[in-house]
């Protein structure tokens, strides 16, 4: 058995040595559901979201590690990527891990995304994607460990590197340039 070497692993190594239970994925989640529903960038409303769901105070080796993956997101949605790198267990990882995973890390994004959205009104694509990743929540008791329940998980991923960009198309407020002082 080889050892998991990684960025999924590593986080829930240092999540566990801090006595945290917070999933790597769920976290993942929230961070990229709030930034998808226009939260901006700012890192304390992050840190101050991510302690909530952790539920305490965060050592400053996780502090920095939740900064780490804020600027990752920000680097993918605003340096305009058209797909996303979902922090999951490896493929080498069972698929019912990496099932939870995915669960968690839905359940983490579309509570990021409900907190930050509110009640706005949203086009009928951007409630689409929305019920998508309600449905690939309930997922992980569905998948076997054989070829098609590899091929299903596969196929979910690619939809969820790709999907939430449309909620952060249609909810993120672009990043203005400072208004140019007046010559006159």
């Amino acid at each position: 058995m080889s050892i998991d070497k990684s960025p999924y692993a590593a986080f829930a190594a240092l999540l566990a040595s801090t006595g945290q239970a917070a999933s790597p994925a769920e976290l993942h989640g929230l961070l990229l559901g709030r930034s998808c529903a226009g939260a901006g960038f700012e890192i304390e409303p992050w840190l101050s979201d991510a302690t909530d769901l952790v539920g305490s105070q965060m050592p400053d080796n996780v502090r920095q590690a939740l900064v780490g993956l804020q600027e990752m997101v920000k680097g993918e949605l605003a340096g305009g990527e058209m797909s996303l790198v979902l922090l999951l267990p490896s493929d080498e990882a069972p698929l019912a891990e990496r099932a939870v995973a995915l669960g968690q890390w839905c359940q983490g994004f579309l509570t990021g995304f409900g907190f930050t959205a509110g009640d706005r009104a949203l086009s009928a694509e951007a409630m689409e994607v929305l019920q998508d990743i309600a449905a690939i929540a309930q997922v992980q008791d569905s998948l076997e460990e054989t070829e098609d329940g590899e091929s299903d998980y596969m196929e979910v991923m690619e939809y969820l590197r790709v999907a939430p960009l449309l909620l952060f198309a249609e909810c993120a407020k672009p990043v203005e340039a400072p208004a140019k002082p007046s010559l006159h």
